[in-house]
């Protein structure tokens, strides 16, 4: 590996060490070369979702959004090199070339951040699982394609449906943790039948829920779906390598506990953001090095095939 791309992989696993604290806890489980290709990744998607939640005016975001869409083009076409001046376009054209990852799902991420400068909202769950399918379930795909799966791993064929909906599964997750954060910026993300069933249609704005309505109710509708997510995505876990399969284990282990958290206090989202502590998370991350998770979780999608 040449000097100028050993130094746009570390700008962008710095980039990952300092502002994705969950994944990073994940990736650190993986080989260097994948854990650099997955930084790579996260790098591209952390600009694209940062011009998205940024303070230009939509025009704006929708030009520079294109001109980032045009950036992956370029990386698609084999047309950036190591004497670009972009470390992070430098660093995910080296990854692509390493491993056969679908950067047309990086399209796909530009597609659900140009939702949110449009300012959507969602009528049905059908309707938001596009968007999460574009924001979170692109990225499973992507990093499946870091990941790769076992030879001969019984039902392989559906791997990428698997990290797809494993990538729903932390997203909704993160629209429950980030109620009234999104609330406050003007959005909604949990789709209005399901506001309306349990009497949330008024929102949250000042982080209290409608007189009337439901609020406990509709997190608990929204976390059990969350779970059957979760427990279809990790049909994948069998599919990958001890080190990959670990830190996919890490990562959707933390976002398990979290979603644990707000099925206790679902008022809670609406105090403030609900995180784990480190100590937690590393515990997570140790487990899934040691393939604990990995094994229980198998067990019990397995129990949910019978």
């Amino acid at each position: 590996m040449s000097a100028p791309v050993r130094a746009a992989y570390s700008y962008c696993e710095a980039v990952t060490g300092t502002q994705a604290r969950n994944f990073a806890y994940g990736i650190r489980l993986l080989p260097a070369d994948k854990r650099q290709a997955m930084s790579a990744l996260y790098a591209f998607s952390r600009r694209v979702d940062d011009i998205g939640d940024g303070f230009l005016g939509e025009t704006a975001k929708r030009d520079r959004l294109e001109g980032t869409r045009e950036l992956l083009g370029r990386i698609r076409d084999g047309a950036v090199d190591e004497d670009d001046t972009d470390p992070v376009a430098v660093a995910l054209a080296d990854a692509a070339h390493r491993f056969p990852i679908p950067l047309d799902a990086l399209d796909e991420l530009i597609d659900g951040v140009l939702m949110d400068v449009r300012g959507e909202t969602y009528e049905t769950w059908d309707d938001l699982k596009v968007y999460c399918r574009c924001v979170a379930g692109a990225i499973g795909r992507l990093s499946l394609g870091v990941f790769g799966t076992l030879p001969g791993a019984r039902g392989s064929e559906r791997a990428s449906e698997y990290a797809d909906t494993l990538g729903l599964a932390l997203q909704l997750t993160n629209i429950l943790r980030d109620v009234r954060e999104d609330a406050s910026n003007g959005r909604t993300y949990l789709p209005t039948d399901d506001l309306a069933k349990f009497g949330c249609t008024g929102g949250f704005h000042r982080a209290i829920p409608p007189s009337g309505a439901d609020f406990t109710g509709l997190v608990h509708f929204e976390v059990r779906r969350a779970r059957g997510l979760f427990a279809e995505g990790y049909r994948l876990l069998p599919m990958l390598d001890r080190r990959s399969g670990a830190c996919v284990a890490a990562m959707a282990g933390i976002y398990r506990r979290l979603l644990d958290r707000i099925e206790r206090d679902p008022m809670a989202v609406l105090r403030g953001r609900v995180s784990l502590p480190g100590r937690e998370k590393a515990y997570v991350a140790v487990r899934g090095l040691s393939g604990l998770d990995a094994r229980h979780i198998s067990r019990k999608a397995v129990r949910r095939r019978v």
